[in-house]
């Protein structure tokens, strides 16, 4: 092969890489133009109990939440508890919770949202917050999630995500046994997987499966809908104040000699 002809084959090749690296960009431009931005602070938006008939129907507002279909061993002690809130709170002496004694919600609870939540989209990570004792969850965007064996049961758990065009999906798992949405029980191989995607400009949905081999009959789906909040910055939440305590009943009551956290 003469000089000529070798840098001609030289040159040919450097173009051609040329085009697929431009090609590739402008894919990864692509790609990223889908992702939106959810940064920012939002709030719960629909009634607690979805959407509702009678009027006109709001696109926004997701569909009532499913009910968790617990597995008959599992169903008696969750039922058990419901009714032991609500006869409490009839009675005007509600059950102590996890907020009794100034611990949060942790995961799926914290994304309810009933105080305020933050959003904030970051390379390789979106951080929630709540407001509500300023509770702080991590998902790790484009990283394989770990076994279960190899985590260190928390709050929140290990969340991690990646884009799916304009929807964000997460998997989480996991979170502490003792930590229960909606008083539903689960095992350690329960697993919350969530797709959060815009529905409009100011509105933003989070689907959420619960998947339990152990408790559950069938994956548990709930939906909740997040309005933006384009002025608010979240206050300072911090459980110093709370000086209710458990009795031996379970019971709430008021120790006013009782020292703040």
């Amino acid at each position: 092969m003469s000089a000529r002809q070798i840098t001609r084959l030289l040159s040919t090749t450097a173009a051609a890489l040329m085009v697929v690296a431009q090609a590739g960009a402008r894919a990864q431009n692509t790609a990223g133009a889908q992702v939106p931005d959810i940064t920012g602070s939002w709030e719960r938006h629909g009634s607690p109990l979805g959407q509702r008939g009678g009027g006109p129907a709001d696109p926004t507002v997701p569909p009532p939440a499913s009910q968790p279909q617990l597995k008959p061993e599992y169903l008696k002690e969750w039922q058990t508890r419901v009714q032991a809130a609500r006869a409490a709170d009839a009675k005007g002496e509600p059950l102590a919770t996890s907020a009794t004694h100034c611990l949060p919600d942790g995961m799926p609870a914290m994304m309810a949202a009933v105080f305020p939540i933050e959003i904030l989209q970051s390379r390789g990570q979106i951080t929630v917050i709540e407001e509500a004792y300023t509770q702080v969850r991590r998902i790790l965007l484009d990283r394989p999630q770990k076994a279960v064996d190899d985590i260190e049961p928390g709050f929140y758990g290990h969340s991690v995500g990646r884009w799916e065009g304009d929807t964000l999906v997460v998997e989480t798992i996991g979170v502490k046994e003792n930590v229960r949405f909606q008083n539903a029980p689960h095992s350690p191989r329960m697993r919350i997987r969530e797709r959060m995607k815009l529905v409009s400009a100011t509105v933003l949905w989070n689907e959420i499966t619960i998947e339990d081999p152990v408790t559950l009959e069938k994956p548990w789906v709930v939906t909740y809908a997040y309005r933006r909040m384009p002025n608010y910055t979240l206050l300072e939440y911090v459980c110093e104040d709370n000086r209710e305590y458990a009795d031996d009943k379970g019971l709430q009551k008021i120790r006013v000699d009782s020292p703040t956290r």
